[in-house]
C-alpha cells in the first residue's frame, strides 16, 4: 500500500549523525535515554532497555540475535555517565513499519518543542504529517496532541501554574506600570480563581486625555482547559483603531461579573479625572450588560451594536428587500426619513411592526440615537477579543495576559511612531473625509445670513449651518464630528479652514497624546519570586496560592463560531427587476416574457 510506505531518511546520513563510541558522556541517564530513544527511531530498529537505574544503563536491540549492545555506567565522582562497552552492528533488518514503540508521548513533545515555540498554533494534525516527513514515524492523533499539550507545558508553564502566578503577575504590573489597575480575585476556601482585572495606565492616561468619550463592551468565550469568558472595554483613538481600555478574565460570564467588570471600570475612570466625560456605549445590550451600565453610568447613551441588531433582523425576516430598506432607514438622518422607511417596510410585512417594540430605534437609529458615537455603529472589538481567544485558548492565563501586553506594547511604539511622522492638522482618516467635503463644497450655493449662520442652497434642499456651534441641519456634522459639505461650503465661503472645525478627538496632536505614555515591560516570571507579601484593597495576596476554576472543558473537540469578514460589513444594495418584481436581477437579464 503507497500511502503505508516506510519513509527512512538516508542510512549513511542518519548513522554519521547518531554514531556512538566508547567513552562517550552524557550529563545523566535522562540525556542518555533520550539519545538512544533518538538514535533508535532515526534507525529504525527498537531498543529494548535491560537495565536502568542510578549507576547504570544498559540497553540491545529487541530482536532476537542481533548483536547490537551498549552498557553505559556511572562515572565516579560526577554525575556524568559514559559508554563503557558498545557492540555497533546490527545484523537484524530493523523496523518495516511506520509505527516506532520508542516514539512516545514524551519523544513528539520534545521533536516538535522548537516548533511549537515558533508557532503555538501548530495543530496535532500538522504534528503528524511532520513526524512522518523528519522522522519516517507514524504517531496516532492522541499522541500528537498529548505531545503538544506536554510541549506547550514545558516551553509556558501548566494552566495551573499560570492560576497560582496570578497574584505575583498582578504585582509585576502594578510595579513596574505606576497607575495600572491589576487584580486578581479568589472564591471559597480552596481560594480558586474567580476574576481578573487589567488596566494600564498607559491605556487610562490615553483615553481620558485624547480619545473620543466612545467605550466598546464585548466578550470572547475561551475555550483552554479551565474555559473562562475574556471581557473588554476598548475606545477607539483620533483615526479610527480600537484602544483596548480594560481587560478581564471571569471564570464564567454572568449578571454578577458584568456588574463587577463595570464596577472596576467606573473606579478605574473616576480615580483617574475629576470631570467624568459623559460616554456613548456600544455592546449588544445583554441583560447583565444593560443593568450593570445603568448602575455604575447611569448617565452614559448605551446602544447596540449596529452589526448585532441587524444580523437579528435579517435572521428573523430573511427577506433581501427587507433588509435593504432597513439600512436605509438605519443611516436615515431626521425622524421622517426614518418612518417614510418604516412605512415601507409595513407594506411588506405587518411582522416587523413587533420587532421595532423589541429593538427601540432609540437604541441604534442615526436618526433618533441621542449618544455621540463620530460615525462609529459596530463593536470592532468582536473580532479582537476573538483573535485573542483564538491564538491564546492553549496558553497558561499569565502567558494568555502577556501575548496581550505585548500585543498593547507593540501597538504604542508603532502607533507613537506613525503619529510622529504625520504633519498635518487631522488624521489621515479623518482629513480623508473632510478633503472630500471641500470637493464637493462647489455644488451649493452659499447665503450669508450674520456673522455665524449661513443659508446652503443646492437643487435638493436648502440646509442651515451654524459655524460657532458647529451644526448643520443635515445632522453629519454633528453625527460625525467632522464638517460636512455643507458647513465646508459656509467655511470657505468666509475665508476659514474647514480642518479647524473638526473636533479636537481626530487631530494629530490628540493622536500623538493618545499613545505618549509607555507600557513597560515585566520581569520573567523566575523573579518574581523575590516579591514580598502583603494585601491591598481586597485583592488576593502576593503568597496566596490561586487554584483553578471549578470550570472543566467538556470531553471532545470544541466548537469554533468562525466570523467571516463579511459580517462585519454592511450588505451589498439589493437589484430588483421591473418586469417580474423579483429580486436578484435587473430587467435586462429578466427571463420572463414581454
Amino acid at each position: 500500500m503507497a500511502d503505508r510506505a516506510l519513509i527512512v531518511p538516508d542510512t549513511s546520513l542518519a548513522l554519521s549523525e547518531h554514531a556512538l563510541a566508547i567513552g562517550q558522556e552524557f550529563p545523566n541517564v535522562e540525556t542518555c535515554r533520550r539519545t538512544l530513544k533518538d538514535i533508535a527511531i532515526a534507525l529504525h530498529f527498537d531498543l529494548r532497555i535491560v537495565k536502568s537505574d542510578r549507576s547504570r544503563f544498559i540497553a540491545k536491540c529487541s530482536k532476537a540475535g542481533c548483536p547490537w549492545r551498549v552498557h553505559v555506567a556511572k562515572c565516579p565522582g560526577v554525575p556524568t555517565f559514559s559508554i563503557r562497552t558498545l557492540h555497533g552492528e546490527h545484523t537484524c533488518e530493523g523496523v518495516h513499519n511506520l509505527h516506532h514503540q520508542q516514539a512516545s508521548v514524551g519523544w513528539v513533545a520534545r521533536s516538535v518543542e522548537a516548533r511549537i515555540r515558533d508557532n503555538p498554533q501548530f495543530k496535532p494534525k500538522e504534528i503528524l504529517q511532520d513526524i512522518r516527513d523528519r522522522h519516517g514515524v507514524a504517531v496516532s492523533y492522541m499522541q500528537a496532541w498529548r505531545g503538544k499539550e506536554r510541549s506547550m507545558a514545558a516551553l509556558h508553564g501548566t494552566f495551573e501554574e499560570g492560576f497560582r502566578l496570578l497574584p505575583a503577575y498582578c504585582e509585576q504590573i502594578r510595579k513596574n506600570n505606576p497607575g495600572s489597575i491589576a487584580s486578581v480575585f479568589a472564591t471559597g476556601q480552596d481560594n480558586c480563581f474567580q476574576r481578573l482585572f487589567i488596566s494600564y495606565r498607559a491605556s487610562i492616561y490615553g483615553f481620558i486625555n485624547a480619545c473620543r468619550p466612545l467605550l466598546e463592551l464585548d466578550r470572547a468565550h475561551l475555550k483552554g482547559k479551565y474555559l473562562g469568558t475574556l471581557l473588554c472595554a476598548a475606545a477607539v483613538d483620533a483615526n479610527d483603531a480600537l484602544f483596548p481600555l480594560a481587560i478581564a478574565i471571569v471564570d464564567v460570564e454572568n449578571d454578577e461579573n458584568w456588574m463587577w467588570f463595570m464596577s472596576e471600570l467606573r473606579k478605574l475612570l473616576g480615580v483617574n479625572t475629576d470631570n467624568m466625560p459623559r460616554l456613548t456605549i456600544l455592546s449588544e445590550r445583554h441583560k447583565g450588560i444593560v443593568e450593570a451600565v445603568e448602575t455604575h453610568f447611569p448617565s452614559a447613551f448605551h446602544g447596540f451594536c449596529l452589526r448585532y441588531v441587524s444580523e437579528n433582523f435579517r435572521d428573523t425576516f430573511k427577506n433581501s428587500k427587507l433588509v435593504n430598506i432597513f439600512w436605509n432607514a438605519v443611516y436615515a438622518l431626521t425622524a421622517a426619513e426614518f418612518e417614510s422607511k418604516i412605512a415601507e417596510m409595513v407594506e411588506i410585512s405587518q411582522d416587523v411592526i413587533p420587532w421595532f417594540q423589541d429593538f427601540s430605534p432609540q437604541l441604534w437609529a442615526v436618526a433618533y440615537f441621542e449618544g455621540m458615537r463620530f460615525g462609529h455603529f459596530t463593536l470592532g472589538v468582536t473580532e479582537l477579543l476573538y483573535n485573542w481567544a483564538l491564538e491564546c485558548h492553549e496558553l497558561p492565563i499569565v502567558q494568555m495576559m502577556e501575548h496581550i501586553r505585548l500585543q498593547l506594547t507593540s501597538w504604542f511604539n508603532n502607533r507613537r511612531e506613525i503619529g510622529m511622522s504625520w504633519t498635518s492638522i487631522l488624521v489621515p482618516s479623518a482629513e480623508k473625509r473632510v478633503l472630500e467635503a471641500i470637493a464637493d463644497a462647489p455644488c451649493y450655493q452659499v447665503l450669508r445670513a450674520n456673522e455665524v449662520e449661513f443659508e446652503i442652497v443646492s437643487t435638493e434642499r436648502t440646509n442651515i449651518v451654524d459655524i460657532s456651534s458647529r451644526v448643520c441641519s443635515c445632522r453629519r456634522w454633528q453625527l460625525n464630528g467632522l464638517p460636512c459639505a455643507h458647513a465646508a461650503a459656509a467655511l470657505i465661503s468666509c475665508g476659514q479652514n474647514a480642518h479647524v472645525f473638526a473636533e479636537p478627538c481626530f487631530t494629530v496632536a490628540r493622536y500623538r497624546e493618545t499613545y505618549s505614555e509607555m507600557i513597560n515591560p515585566i520581569l520573567d516570571k523566575s523573579q518574581w519570586r523575590e516579591l514580598g507579601e502583603g494585601t491591598e484593597g481586597g485583592v488576593a495576596r502576593v503568597d496566596i496560592s490561586i487554584r483553578p476554576p471549578k470550570t472543566r472543558r467538556p470531553p471532545g473537540r470544541p466548537k469554533k463560531k468562525v466570523l467571516r469578514v463579511e459580517n462585519f460589513k454592511r450588505p451589498k444594495r439589493v437589484v430588483q427587476c421591473g418586469r417580474c418584481h423579483m429580486l436578484g436581477h435587473s430587467q435586462k437579464k429578466c427571463t420572463m416574457p414581454n
